[in-house]
């Protein structure tokens, strides 16, 4: 089988070779029992755009899971039969099945999406102190700009600042000149993911943000302006802004189970009405 299962998948991709199955014409592949693989159906499961080489061998491991999957398969029935434990495990995930599927059918037909910011901002105010952040955030700016750059001097004094006028110049001279421009005196930004574009040393970062509102760095091709006009850290209450995302889900969820539940009760008491529902005393 070694041997065999390269030339036949190399066969699988260089000709046809159509057989009779079921009535059908398709390529068979490879027979276990009453059961076969058609290439039109190992096909699907190969990747487009690979080269000839990589599709071999993901053809060789789909045909061999496929074969080693039908033997246990067949050998699992044949020593287990037909269970009656079994059969009601099938029952039971083919009702949780078609109850979930159409329990998602209402959701996506009478269930608006839209979650108002007026509700999450009262959501947060009630709950803002379940909203912890577990990662240091940062407001500001940051300049990544090459050493042979000019005007250095002025940038480090144009950066420190927060005026109109020195956030108009670094916008202007950073269109020429500097590699990296992120300005996020609007926004919350992650400090440890913007610390990935700085050679900064292994130190403690909180240290590094309550003594230093503005930090500067420089390797061998770059300086590496920083300035924190505000910060949170691991402990403190999570800002709105960034929490919104998850206010959003949060109720979208509250939302769906009270829709639900809803529905439930709704048929139930429809159900019950009509007389479809008989109670029997003991």
């Amino acid at each position: 089988m070694r041997y065999i299962f390269p030339l036949l998948i190399l066969s699988l991709f260089a000709v046809t070779c159509q057989k009779k199955v079921d009535g059908t014409n398709e390529d068979v592949i490879v027979r276990v029992g009453n059961k076969s693989l058609s290439k039109s159906e190992l096909e699907k499961n190969i990747s487009k755009g690979l080269s000839t080489e990589d599709s071999m061998v993901l053809a060789e491991k789909f045909v061999r899971l496929w074969i080693k999957d039908n033997l246990l398969y067949d050998i699992a029935v044949k020593n287990l039969g037909d269970r009656e434990e079994i059969k009601q495990l099938v029952e039971n995930y083919r009702r949780s099945l078609i109850i979930y599927q159409y329990q998602e059918q209402l959701i996506n037909e009478k269930l608006s999406k839209e979650i108002g910011e007026t509700e999450m901002k009262q959501y947060y105010q009630e709950y803002s102190d379940k909203f912890v952040l577990d990662k240091t955030l940062i407001k500001g700016l940051f300049l990544k700009i090459p050493v042979e750059a000019p005007q250095i001097d002025e940038v480090r004094k144009w950066y420190k600042s927060s005026t109109q006028a020195s956030l108009g110049n670094i916008e202007k001279y950073s269109v020429q000149n500097a590699a990296i421009y992120d300005y996020f005196y609007d926004k919350w930004v992650d400090f440890n993911e913007l610390m990935e574009n700085m050679p900064i040393p292994q130190v403690n970062h909180t240290v590094v943000i309550k003594n230093n509102k503005n930090i500067e760095l420089q390797d061998s091709s770059y300086y590496y302006f920083l300035h924190i006009e505000d910060f949170l850290l691991p402990g403190d209450n999570a800002p709105f802004e960034y929490a919104q995302s998850t206010i959003k889900e949060l109720l979208m969820n509250r939302r769906r189970m009270e829709f639900l539940r809803r529905i439930e009760d709704d048929l139930y008491n429809s159900a019950l009405n009509k007389g479809q529902i008989q109670y029997y005393n003991e």
